[in-house]
């Protein structure tokens, strides 16, 4: 195993200067960070981690929190994950993940115990009840998710409130005036989770500015459920030939039950959807949709963290803007 000697050696420098070249303790020149840095490559040196964090009092490790729920479209979440960690590294960070759904005890644990450097919380609430404790720990931190009050928060998110507006706005530019949406399964709502709400707020809102009528449901897993809701939905509104459908799950089983009642995608109605490219890409009927950012949410979140960690950047929203890809599920209105 190389040593920090045999890197000093190797670059014709001190063992206090490679140190130094570690930590960012002391100025080194351009010149000799870059002869350290190739000696430290050609070697393949890597620091002892305990050494490391006792040296400089950073263990370079993010945490993320991320409760894996049965609700939740887990490949999405993931696929968030993967982002964070793989960008973390480019960075010199490691990833613990925490993946339980202890809520405030999580953050005490990490804050506490000195684990790691900084937080990303994700699945974020409307009035979560970890912010307090984020708010007033010393590690900096990043969600990737919008609470009710941003105040002293750094947030990185899809605008869902714009998604929201922009699936009615493509439904009825097309003529629709009855539209339902099939949403995330009932526990999400009751949670009040940040992107279903902000979701919803934003498509209520452009309906009524549009005029349209919108019918939301939400929907839990599982062929029977969705069956149950579209009978419930065009019990209650007969008239509906739009569907907004904010449920990966819920996709393919909806368009199956639209084809068994014989209404043709999209000659008798229309489905956009809020999911990951390759779930509209994929479905029988190629969605419209707006799709997921998992990958940008995940980079922009480190990119912040490390920024907070480095001193650079300062508490506030960052919203990307939706995208809406139309495919062959929506037509003109019968």
């Amino acid at each position: 195993m190389v040593t920090l000697a045999e890197v000093a050696r190797h670059a014709g420098v001190s063992a206090s200067t490679v140190s130094y070249v570690l930590s960012g303790k002391r100025p080194i020149s351009a010149a000799t960070r870059l002869q350290v840095e190739q000696s430290i490559r050609e070697l393949g040196y890597h620091p002892n981690a305990g050494a490391r964090a006792l040296a400089s009092s950073r263990s370079n490790i993010i945490a993320l929190m991320v409760p894996l729920r049965t609700d939740m479209y887990v490949p999405v979440m993931m696929e968030i994950a993967i982002a964070v960690a793989t960008t973390a590294r480019t960075y010199g960070y490691d990833v613990l993940l925490l993946t339980g759904e202890e809520g405030p005890e999580a953050v005490r644990r990490v804050t506490g115990s000195g684990l790691a450097d900084a937080m990303i919380l994700m699945d974020v609430e409307l009035d979560d009840e970890r912010l307090p404790l984020l708010r007033g720990a010393d590690q900096p931190s990043v969600l990737i998710g919008l609470p009710a009050d941003t105040s002293g928060l750094t947030c990185v998110d899809l605008d869902f409130r714009a998604t929201g507006a922009l699936c009615v706005e493509q439904l009825a530019t097309l003529g629709h005036r009855d539209i339902a949406v099939i949403g995330e399964a009932p526990a999400v709502y009751e949670r009040h989770t940040g992107f279903a709400e902000r979701t919803l707020d934003g498509l209520r809102s452009r309906a009524r500015e549009l005029g349209v009528r919108v019918l939301h449901r939400p929907c839990g897993a599982g062929y029977d459920a969705i069956a149950a809701v579209l009978t419930r939905v065009l019990d209650e509104r007969p008239g509906t030939s739009g569907f907004v459908v904010q449920n990966e799950q819920a996709v393919e089983p909806l368009l199956a039950l639209l084809r068994r009642q014989g209404r043709a995608v999209p000659e008798d109605v229309s489905v956009v959807a809020i999911c990951p490219e390759q779930v509209a890409v994929q479905a029988s009927v190629p969605l419209t949709s707006v799709s997921i950012p998992a990958q940008e949410m995940g980079r922009q979140a480190v990119e912040r963290l490390v920024a907070k960690i480095e001193g650079r950047d300062t508490d506030d929203v960052s919203l990307i803007a939706p995208e809406l890809t139309v495919r062959a599920s929506t037509g003109s209105a019968p």
